[in-house]
């Protein structure tokens, strides 16, 4: 008989603004998030780059250079 091997469960690497971020889906398919939604919407939008609307013109938002 094999012998299981233990192991450690270690939280991934992330960005420091979600430190604690833990996002878990329950027996009858829901989404439970330790955020609020607003928060990790706030979170995209600051750091990932929307690429259906980096080519319109008439969004200035979009076409900010990032910091």
């Amino acid at each position: 008989m094999a012998k299981k091997k233990k192991t450690k469960k270690e939280d991934p690497k992330v960005h420091e603004d979600l430190k604690g971020f833990k996002m878990e889906i329950n027996s009858f398919g829901e989404i439970n998030s330790s955020f609020a939604i607003d928060k990790i919407n706030e979170f995209l939008n600051k750091n990932v780059e929307d690429k259906k609307l980096k080519d319109r013109d008439d969004l200035e938002d979009v076409k900010k250079p990032k910091k």
